[in-house]
């Protein structure tokens, strides 16, 4: 697909530099961009190429000055990173969606309707009263159970499980393996020391624009008429265990390989770093940071708190208690010299 850069520059709000009539077809690096290709420069340690770069056009800050000739042509856009990301979604959307129609074999349950520009991929499976909107991409193996509902342009990769009842919302993407609706870890304990299962019985609920990493696991509510829920906008990562009856605020970003215990309720625009482990039944507060590797065991009460550790606590009393931990080794010789010269010095007689 060809645009102009001129037509470019109209979707980003930029003005053009050079020939607003020669055509894109690619995004590409600065340093390795080639005729026909569009590239961005944001960070000036990376200027140098825009003077030897073959690209046809480079996206520029809007007071960028060139402090020699140019071969390229400029757009000048407010913030080039988040202009060329545009462009990298607007790819990405052209990409994800051109495939259409149904591929055998697959099946449709009963009483259960698709959109338009509908996809069907392979060995996909649609249960009983499912309703599918428009424009949504199904690849092969997935499986969506009974009652369920997906919103429109929403993508389920290859390998998707979306158990029964769950609802997912407009303008998601989940990657290949997850799995939405699973069971909650639900056990009790008996007297002969054996565990009985506890069903499970409520739903997941994902809002719009929600994207779930590769081999994610949301676990249903316990009880019918609840729900696990996963706010709009929020984005997680792969290999994350979602529990039961668990509630993600809006536009909070999870990274890989974190847990959330059952119960527990994660703020708005929250940042959760790789392998964090959440305990269940807490409440953790709008827009707090939690670094990698932390183990929340009580709640955050207080917005915008940055904590680390495991347990974790405030960032910048973690970092002075790591300085004071890095000097154990050194501190624990001094005191056993210390030690020494009080010893010899109570031998010789003398007193403290």
């Amino acid at each position: 697909m060809e645009f102009t850069i001129q037509q470019i520059a109209a979707m980003l709000g930029g003005q053009v530099q050079g020939n607003e009539q020669a055509k894109i077809n690619m995004l590409a690096k600065i340093q390795d961009a080639k005729p026909g290709q569009i590239a961005f420069l944001s960070n000036p340690k990376y200027e140098q190429y825009i003077y030897t770069t073959h690209a046809s056009a480079v996206i520029v800050k809007q007071d960028f000055v060139p402090k020699k000739e140019l071969q390229t042509s400029l757009i000048l856009v407010e913030d080039p990173y988040s202009s060329f990301t545009i462009l990298l979604e607007e790819y990405h959307k052209m990409i994800s969606f051109q495939k259409v129609g149904i591929e055998e074999p697959s099946f449709l349950g009963q009483g259960s309707t698709c959109g338009s520009n509908i996809y069907r991929g392979a060995f996909s499976y649609i249960g009983n009263n499912v309703k599918v909107g428009d424009n949504v991409k199904i690849h092969p193996n997935t499986i969506i159970g009974d009652n369920c509902i997906v919103g429109n342009n929403t993508i389920l990769h290859a390998g998707v499980k979306i158990y029964s009842d769950s609802k997912i919302g407009s303008n998601c993407v989940i990657h290949a393996g997850s799995v939405v609706g699973s069971d909650g870890f639900g056990f009790a304990p008996q007297a002969d020391g054996t565990y009985k299962t506890i069903p499970q019985l409520g739903n997941v609920i994902i809002e719009d624009n929600v994207v779930i990493g590769a081999n994610t696991v949301i676990d249903c509510a316990t009880l019918f008429g609840d729900s696990t829920i996963i706010r709009k906008g929020v984005k997680l990562d792969n290999l994350i265990q979602v529990a039961h009856n668990v509630e993600i605020g809006k536009n909070t970003v999870i990274a890989a390989q974190s847990g959330v215990s059952g119960s527990t309720k994660i703020g708005e625009n929250c940042i959760i770093a790789g392998q964090v482990g959440i305990a269940g039944h807490l409440v953790i507060a709008n827009k707090t940071g939690i670094g990698a590797q932390a183990g929340i065991s009580k709640s955050v009460e207080e917005e915008g708190e940055k904590i680390m550790g495991s347990p974790a606590y405030d960032v910048k009393d973690y970092f002075k208690s790591y300085a004071v931990f890095k000097k154990l080794p050194d501190l624990n010789l001094r005191i056993r010299e210390l030690e020494e010269k009080i010893h010899s010095y109570k031998s010789n007689g003398h007193s403290l």
